[in-house]
């Protein structure tokens, strides 16, 4: 009656397995490193840069415990965080002689200490927060005026181009703040503008009137679409932000909308505000312009005179200069899309790109009167140009879709791509709060919340213990295992363990007992109304399944109602609630059978379970008859 098939043995012998692999690397910690990144595209970190930073680690007298290839990084390991700082001033004196031209980012990092057989199985320690391993918090305001004014400065661009295809002459446009002024000389030539704009501009709301002499139409952003410039432009520097912070190879960096202006970054495990700060700012937008070809440019390429008026020098990946007008033709503001290729015809790594409607009639346009001439697409990035590649108009280019090659590798067309899709900032940004939380504060509060789950437990395995005698063993058991697995599913999920995530395994410890609790009062109560031993035990697991499952779904729905629309803390808790919630009803009901079953079910003559004891109501008196 009460025996467990093999294959269900089996399943909880590979579930223990699992949990304690995947549990192993959370008890090794974490060791102060130094990481080397590149900090634009074209700089390669490969086997080469690894050789070089452990040549300078060596010249420095300091050893490293590993120096690893991650990726795009070269990450050294030391034993102590004196050693590591002294290791990042080497590196950074070796490998970036001149800040102003800095090839490399040098910055600190924390490596978990997990043994090499325990990575081959792809075994991580969970991700440790801001508030546990220490890092910098910043708090952003975006300045939504400046986003309306640049997308009016927009319109009014695309304005200007509208009316001059449609022959509509006007007396000038102008942009005022947020609003666009049109000048007429006729009250015609204003209807007629006044149609091409509800026709082609549905974002624009405008009123007309007389202006002295004149007509003057005044076009604003309707407040919906204004609403959806800001929502895009903050989105926009989300995603900026988030390819920005790749270089710093922060593990779980946190950045998310609060409010309608603001955005929170948390980069755990970053001690360098400096650098933090620097990378933030960081972006690269496109430029295409034409190359100047006259003969003054091609002496100022050789070095033999100087560079024109009305161009500039900049030099190409390989270093070869080039001179090129100083009226830019596109910006990135008028590419959708970049994503990394190949050539069909060469097979070299390219970079393809997807123009807006005003850029591939404006990139048509100059392709089609600068056939044979050379047009040079730029990459700017921190204020520096650089030539990605410059190459020699063939034919008229239409349909909006442009590639650009330049002797590019794979990684190079994916970097650059990468960057040019997170353009510049869509509006400028301020930090308005600054908050940096040292390695010991983490330290710190992880011991805390460490012991907080612990004494929870060992509370309630003593109480399950006295209470419950042999089944309280086995619901403590239980619960071991339950926290056991939770801890594996997080690290194996490489979810992100707060302060909160600490509370809720300590809340989930008391709520997966409730499981074992309800189990075992069935059990008494089958045994109270004369059930025998193992017909109790099969009847109490049985009927206190359908309780079980109906307080865990009811509990898991609210869960699940924290991490859809929580936010941070909440949604932290949440990840670890949930989680709780589904390893408890594994170990608290499949799990603590099988060990039950495993001791009593092949007892063929079971007389008595240990249980605890089992209160039985005295009989009622019988009242005396008359």
């Amino acid at each position: 009656m009460n025996r467990y098939p093999v294959w269900k043995y089996v399943i909880i012998v590979i579930a223990l397995v699992v949990g304690v692999v995947y549990t192993l690397p959370n008890f090794f910690g974490e060791a102060p490193a130094v990481q080397v990144s590149a900090v634009k595209v074209g700089v390669k970190v490969d086997s080469s840069t690894k050789v070089q930073v452990q040549a300078v680690l060596q010249t420095a007298g300091l050893v490293a415990d590993a120096v690893t290839l991650d990726g795009s990084s070269v990450k050294a390991r030391f034993g102590n965080t004196e050693t590591q700082l002294r290791a990042k001033d080497a590196l950074q004196k070796a490998l970036i002689p001149d800040p102003a031209s800095a090839k490399y980012v040098v910055a600190l990092n924390l490596l978990s200490r997990s043994p090499t057989w325990l990575t081959a199985l792809r075994a991580f320690p969970m991700y440790l927060g801001l508030d546990l391993r220490g890092g910098v918090h910043f708090m952003l305001q975006v300045d939504m005026a400046a986003a309306l004014t640049k997308k009016a400065e927009s319109l009014a661009g695309d304005i200007r181009t509208s009316l001059r295809e449609k022959n509509v002459r006007h007396s000038g446009i102008n942009r005022n703040g947020q609003t666009i002024e049109v000048r007429f000389r006729d009250a015609q030539t204003l209807a007629a503008a006044k149609e091409i704009l509800l026709d082609q501009f549905t974002d624009l709301q405008s009123v007309d009137g007389p202006d002295g002499s004149d007509y003057k139409l005044t076009a604003s952003i309707k407040p919906a679409a204004a609403r959806r410039v800001q929502d895009q432009s903050l989105k926009q520097n989300i995603t900026t932000l988030h390819n920005r912070i790749n270089e710093l190879g922060v593990a779980e960096p946190v950045i998310q909308q609060q409010g309608l202006d603001r955005i929170v970054v948390q980069l755990p495990g970053v001690q360098d505000t400096a650098k933090a700060k620097d990378i933030l700012g960081r972006t690269a937008t496109l430029e295409v312009r034409m190359v100047d070809e006259s003969g003054e440019a091609r002496a100022a390429e050789g070095g033999t005179a100087a560079v024109p008026f009305g161009s500039e020098r900049f030099l190409e990946r390989s270093g070869q200069p080039v001179i090129v007008k100083k009226q830019v033709i596109l910006t990135g503001e008028n590419l959708i899309d970049a994503q990394p290729g190949f050539d069909s015809q060469t097979q070299e790594a390219v970079v393809n790109l997807t123009l807006d409607a005003k850029g591939a009639r404006i990139f048509r346009d100059v392709t089609r009167e600068s056939i044979g001439k050379r047009m040079a697409i730029l990459l700017f990035e921190k204020g520096k140009g650089e030539v990605v590649t410059a190459p020699v108009i063939r034919s008229e280019i239409g349909g909006g879709r442009v590639q650009i090659s330049g002797r590019m590798t794979a990684m190079e067309a994916t970097d650059t791509a990468l960057l040019l899709r997170a353009g510049s900032l869509a509006a400028p940004m301020e930090i308005i709060e600054e908050t940096t939380i040292g390695p010991s504060l983490g330290a710190e509060n992880i011991a805390k919340g460490f012991n907080s789950v612990t004494y929870g437990f060992v509370a309630v395995a003593i109480f399950m213990c006295m209470y419950y005698v042999l089944f309280g063993l086995f619901s403590s058991i239980s619960l071991a295992v339950n926290l056991l697995l939770l801890v594996a599913v997080l690290s194996m999920l490489q979810a992100t363990l707060t302060l909160p995530g600490m509370a809720a395994m300590a809340l989930v410890l008391g709520m997966a007992i409730d499981a074992n609790v309800l189990i075992n009062e069935r059990v008494r109560e089958e045994l109270r109304n004369g059930a025998s031993a193992q017909a109790a035990i099969h009847s109490g697991y049985d009927r206190a399944w359908a309780t079980i499952l109906d307080s865990n779904v009811t509990t898991l729905i609210a869960g699940l109602a924290l991490l859809a629309f929580g936010s941070g803390p909440v949604r932290g808790f949440a990840v670890v609630h949930v989680l709780g919630i589904l390893t408890s009803m594994f170990s608290g009901v499949f799990f603590s059978r099988g060990l039950v079953n495993l001791w009593y079910g092949r007892q063929n003559k079971l007389k008595t379970v240990s249980i605890g004891t089992i209160w039985r109501p005295e009989p009622e008196a019988q009242a005396p008859s008359k």
